[in-house]
């Protein structure tokens, strides 16, 4: 008889949760007819946290993908209507990609669509529940200890 592996185990719902998110999540993209894969959402997300329009490769390295593809992926959003190519101002020969106002369009649809999604996910959860859920997933996320919780000794 083998001996249970709760760290095993662990991984292994974090793994199921999260095909289940991504499901979710693309059950609702679907819904909303936006005609974007996740991972052009991703892209589109990843582009709206710069202050100004990235190269292809800053956007490659904060993806963690190869240069071509972001190529590919900004091929088919452009061609869609929601990034542009732009030349940078400082150096003719470097490209920046920046969000259309379709392309914010398509991100407030998103975010809609990823709300919806958690809230789906997460109605089985009271607040409390909901609370410390966050909390250990930012202990995970970080990778740091979670400081001890002081509970009253009366309870």
């Amino acid at each position: 008889m083998t001996t249970p592996d709760p760290d095993g185990l662990l991984a292994e719902q974090l793994l199921r949760l999260t095909r289940r998110v991504h499901r979710i999540q693309k059950r609702h993209l679907v819904r909303r007819e936006l005609g974007i894969t996740p991972a052009q959402s991703r892209l589109l997300r990843t582009l709206a946290h710069y202050a100004s329009p990235p190269r292809m490769a800053d956007l490659a390295e904060r993806l963690e993908v190869v240069p071509r593809a972001v190529t590919t992926l900004v091929d088919g959003l452009e061609a869609s209507g929601k990034v542009r190519r732009v030349p940078d101002p400082a150096n003719r020969r470097v490209i920046r990609i920046e969000l259309t106002d379709d392309g914010h369009a398509a991100l407030r649809e998103l975010h809609a669509a990823r709300r919806a999604a958690a809230e789906e996910i997460l109605a089985p959860l009271a607040d409390e529940q909901r609370e410390v859920l966050g909390e250990l997933l930012n202990t995970l996320i970080d990778g740091t200890a979670a400081a001890p919780q002081h509970r009253d000794a009366s309870c």
